[in-house]
């Protein structure tokens, strides 16, 4: 090779290096200063009664954020059983089983559905449930934030399960065991720990929705009784807090965020934790 076309690769090499170390010290540094200084904000006003307490009266300082905490952990919890189940089964089938237009279109409606704005997803929800029910509900907030869900885990799901070897469909399938019972009992085990993360990655994602939430569970600033009663969440009272014209309310609203970030953030260590393969499999 021409030293001179030599040197030249490697002036290029050496510039597009640095320009993409750059931009990921740019990225890296934007998102541990967004974390720092809402963990700067918040820490401040994190006591025992926050967690425990139920908010004041408006206008008054002090109170916690107990129902909110609660509130969201209930319908989160909900929005995982009805919508990771439909994103499974859906990710099973395309994997599996899917051929043809119909498959096609299942891929498409789970991409489209992707990129709607959740707010648009709460106010279907709202016509569908809230509307007809007279009443907001958490139910309904749990409905609007599994809609969200069901497309993350159905594509996951099946780019987890179409990384499993088809030679391990083959071994199961020639020894005569039943196509539902080989995806049963070898391929969702194979693929067992991508999908759960896909799953966590997706409870992740709601949890942090709040526009879903205000057309739906609308909030309440006591505990909650029942899933078809308006409750609280940590996002809505984040948005509520934030908005207010109380200097307290703003303080509380900082807390709640960071607790917020915390809760996706070990859900998202966890996530690749348990999706990196262990020592006794490289092996």
């Amino acid at each position: 090779m021409n030293e001179a076309v030599y040197a030249r690769r490697k002036k290029v090499n050496a510039l597009m290096f640095a320009l993409t170390g750059l931009c990921a010290a740019i990225a890296s540094g934007t998102l541990l200063a967004i974390l720092g200084y809402i963990a700067w904000k918040g820490a401040s006003s994190i006591s025992w009664a926050f967690f425990t307490n139920l908010p004041k009266p408006v206008g008054e300082r002090g109170g916690g954020i107990v129902n909110s905490i609660v509130g969201s952990a209930k319908v989160v919890g909900l929005a995982g059983a009805l919508g990771i189940p439909v994103g499974v089964l859906g990710g099973v089938y395309l994997a599996e089983y899917g051929r043809g237009k119909y498959a096609f279109a299942v891929r498409y409606a789970a991409d489209v559905m992707n990129g709607v704005p959740s707010i648009v997803v709460g106010l279907f929800v709202y016509a569908l449930i809230v509307h007809p029910m007279k009443k907001f509900s958490a139910l309904s907030g749990s409905v609007a934030l599994a809609f969200i869900m069901v497309p993350i885990v159905l594509r996951n799901t099946e780019e987890f399960l179409r990384l499993v070897p088809g030679t391990i469909r083959e071994a199961a399938l020639a020894l005569g065991v039943p196509r539902w019972k080989v995806t049963l009992r070898v391929i969702l085990p194979t693929a067992g720990r991508g999908i759960l993360t896909g799953a966590l990655l997706a409870l992740a994602r709601v949890a942090g929705e709040t526009a879903p939430l205000i057309f739906t569970a609308f909030g309440n600033r006591f505990e909650g009784n029942g899933m078809l009663n308006p409750i609280a969440t940590l996002p809505h009272t984040i948005y509520t807090y934030a908005i207010s014209p109380y200097e307290d309310w703003h303080n509380q609203a900082w807390a709640a965020a960071l607790i917020l970030m915390i809760f996706v953030l070990l859900v998202n260590v966890t996530a690749r934790v348990w999706l990196r393969p262990s020592a006794g499999a490289s092996h």
